[in-house]
């Protein structure tokens, strides 16, 4: 294969680092591609799993000898430090590599310029920032990981034409069809965790487990259940209290000093002891704002902290309309994915995907510059990234 431009190198090798996405997390996926001065390829990688090899050994290996002299190409800035394998620099430079692409600088503390310093004392050549942007958005979840200290938040969401997520007297199944309903299988098989809001839980009694096919080759993880419930009211009956020796299942409320319940504590830790005996985990956090002022509400900030503290670096939020509002409000939400049927429930009464407070002007709105639709079988399904999720993370230049 020969590539037409450096640009077609990268955008293959970020093609080819896109594979590794949920497999490699916490990990950063990350794509390289060996070269000569032609173009022509000599070797390709990317990171596969979590503490397996970096993109950089696999593209070395498959070039072999003729790595010498050559140019590799890599997504994310190589690593100087010994991890879990080796420093991929000191690989480079062994490999006899004399030019290193690489689109992003590694703002995690423990790389943070130290890669692209040792390749340049060595004598290697080193260029910084070619298809920036979309290594950016690809690595986005991983610096919000390691430098901002909280997981990247998902949002789900399956409406109607007229933009509804249930009907007046709240049934909702099923809006979207099959097809979609796999994508969001195949979704949560990516995740670390699943959130829903206690309105989501008594009006499905839902499971929130991944169900995918026997022969499915790619992510299939075990996402805990997290509940934001504040009153501590999740029912022992329901499907989730009923699974938690299954699957591992959280209540996030609020601690019962926090919000003065005083001789009614006794009830609190009689619940807490309920929820606990059945394999449930309760994180008692601090009080947090709503869509309506009040503060008797988990804080959303402290409870995604607590979850990258667990080594969380990807959630789902999937309802209902007041939790997403709240994330919204609060611009907590980094991706979301949203499937359209073509349905019209009609209804002043018909709840919308997200309550909250929402926005005072359109030109508050949020862009998703990249964001796309697809089709989903008779559904359509649009996914995007904040641009302002990307942006506030910290970046080198």
């Amino acid at each position: 294969m020969k590539f037409e431009s450096p640009v077609a190198v990268m955008r293959y090798a970020l093609d080819l680092a896109k594979r590794g996405v949920g497999f490699v997390e916490p990990n950063p996926a990350v794509g390289a591609v060996v070269v000569n001065h032609e173009l022509e390829l000599l070797g390709e990688g990317w990171h596969r799993n979590f503490g397996g090899p970096h993109a950089e050994v696999h593209a070395l290996a498959m070039a072999g000898e003729k790595a010498r002299g050559a140019t590799i190409y890599t997504t994310l800035e190589p690593c100087a430090h010994f991890g879990k394998t080796p420093p991929c620099a000191d690989a480079l430079i062994a490999a006899g590599i004399t030019h290193v692409e690489t689109a992003v600088i590694d703002p995690a503390p423990h790389v943070s310029g130290k890669g692209i310093e040792r390749l340049k004392e060595a004598g290697l050549t080193v260029n910084v920032g070619l298809e920036q942007a979309a290594a950016r958005e690809l690595l986005a979840p991983f610096v919000s990981f390691q430098c901002a200290g909280k997981p990247w938040v998902h949002a789900k969401w399956a409406m109607t034409l007229d933009g509804k997520i249930s009907s007046k007297t709240g049934h909702s199944q099923w809006i979207s069809g099959e097809a979609s309903r796999r994508r969001v299988h195949e979704l949560r098989g990516r995740m670390d965790a699943i959130i829903v809001g206690m309105g989501t839980v008594l009006a499905d009694d839902p499971r929130l487990t991944v169900r995918l096919p026997d022969d499915w080759t790619g992510p299939c993880r075990t996402p805990a259940r997290v509940v934001v419930d504040s009153r501590l009211s999740l029912s022992p009956h329901s499907q989730l209290v009923q699974t938690a020796r299954q699957t591992p299942t959280i209540v996030a409320t609020v601690s019962p000093e926090s919000i003065g319940l005083g001789e009614r504590e006794s009830d609190w830790e009689a619940r807490r002891t309920r929820l606990e005996a059945s394999g449930c985990q309760v994180w008692a956090l601090e009080c947090g704002p709503n869509d309506t002022g009040l503060s008797h509400h988990p804080c959303l900030d402290s409870l995604l902290r607590k979850m990258a503290a667990e080594g969380w670096s990807h959630v789902l939020v999937e309802g209902g309309a007041r939790l997403l509002g709240s994330f919204f409000d609060q611009d907590l939400i980094d991706e979301v994915h949203t499937y359209v049927a073509p349905k019209i429930v009609g209804g002043a009464a018909a709840s919308s995907p997200v309550a909250g407070k929402g926005k005072v002007t359109i030109s508050d709105l949020d862009e998703f510059p990249t964001g796309r639709f697809v089709a989903s079988d008779r559904d359509i399904y649009f996914h995007g990234i904040r641009q302002s999720a990307i942006d506030r993370l910290p970046w080198l230049p």
